[in-house]
């Protein structure tokens, strides 16, 4: 019989959706993985240990993970996939991003493993609605856009650190000079509200993750719309935010949590990330009383990080002169993150924000 997944895929499907245990107890990698096993064995497959282990793990993968994805996720210096369909599958591993051969047979087959990984985590994916944001095991991003919105499926996978990187990491990496990392430790303990500012990819969320490891027995109620701030802080709550069901209600924003937030006793108030009106909310919030809050924001450097602060909090029906000074008031210093040509991600400037003349200007704290 033919050593290829695609020969005994359906064969193999068949056995394991009627296999008492997996019946039982259910389709985790584990149990699935037995039931594989069996199902191969009963279809008279031979093979040497290792050549059978590795069928039954590619196996799994097709029934039950991202498919040919997977062996790409298990190398730990992958930190995210772009799919931009079947055939086209490129990786970013040590911050480079290269081509990959691993890729699928067919469009059909990648929305149908999509649509399976999704199916379990109630996540919705179709005509109506052809685009989905989940997380998956493990702190696995995932992002998916179909066609006629996209050319072809798209699909984009990311990897949330489990592990916050220590300060003494960072400094070795090159990311962060040691001068810079005690400005950014003295900042949070100073209760100092901060935005965290950089590209795609720059690596805001985990420098924001190790600056509120900082925060000592603070209550630090992290608001998201994914979770990526793993217990970044001995006292943290997190807040999720909630899309609209198919008939339009139920919608939980940004905005709806950090008001409630404000009612949670916080000491402070922290937003993944920032994309439009409800940034007024969070700088209201650090304007009275919850010192030490964070963001971080898409832009390319700290003046354009200021630009679009106020551009957000115009968006919420604010003059730009009321903008500006909520802007100039509520936020202390803004961090900015890029990457070199290596793609190693590295602290570019930290910048302190104030008002003159009605006008809000930075200072640099640290630069390069």
């Amino acid at each position: 019989m033919p050593m290829s997944t695609e020969t005994l895929r359906p064969a193999i499907a068949a056995r394991v959706a009627d296999d008492r245990e997996v019946l039982v107890a259910g389709a985790g990698r584990t149990v699935l993985r037995r039931a594989v096993a069996r199902a191969l064995a009963a279809e008279g497959v031979v093979a040497p240990p290792e050549v059978w282990a590795q069928l039954v793990r590619d196996l799994v993968d097709d029934l039950a993970g991202l498919g040919p994805l997977e062996e790409l996720l298990r190398d730990p210096a992958v930190t995210e996939v772009m799919v931009n369909g079947a055939d086209v599958v490129h990786l970013e591993r040590d911050g480079r991003l290269e081509r990959s051969d691993r890729t699928f047979t067919s469009d059909e087959e990648l929305v149908a493993v999509i649509t399976r990984v999704l199916g379990p985590l109630g996540v919705r994916l179709d005509r109506a609605r052809p685009y989905a944001d989940a997380v998956l095991a493990g702190g696995l991003r995932l992002h998916v856009i179909l066609p006629p919105l996209a050319e072809r499926p798209t699909l984009t996978l990311r990897r949330v650190a489990a592990v916050v990187p220590t300060w003494d990491e960072l400094i070795t990496r090159g990311s962060i000079p040691a001068p810079a990392a005690e400005l950014l430790i003295e900042l949070v303990r100073a209760r100092r509200n901060l935005v965290v500012c950089g590209s795609a990819g720059a690596g805001k969320t985990t420098l924001l993750a190790r600056l509120l490891a900082e925060v000592g027995d603070d209550r630090v109620i992290v608001i998201e719309d994914a979770p990526e701030l793993i217990h970044p802080a001995r006292h943290t709550v997190h807040l999720r935010t909630r899309p609209s069901t198919a008939d339009g209600v139920g919608e939980v924003s940004v905005a709806m949590l950090v008001r409630n937030a404000m009612r949670m006793r916080p000491d402070r108030i922290v937003i993944g990330e920032v994309r439009g009106p409800e940034v007024l909310d969070l700088l209201q919030a650090m304007n009275t009383g919850h010192d030490g809050s964070a963001t971080t924001v898409h832009a390319n450097g700290i003046d354009e990080a200021v630009v679009r602060l106020e551009g957000m909090a115009l968006l919420a029906g604010v003059p730009q002169a009321a903008a500006r000074s909520q802007v100039a008031a509520g936020v202390d210093a803004l961090v900015a993150l890029g990457r070199a040509r290596d793609g190693t991600r590295v602290l570019t400037g930290v910048a302190s924000v104030d008002s003159v003349r009605g006008r809000t200007v930075t200072g640099a704290l640290w630069r390069p």
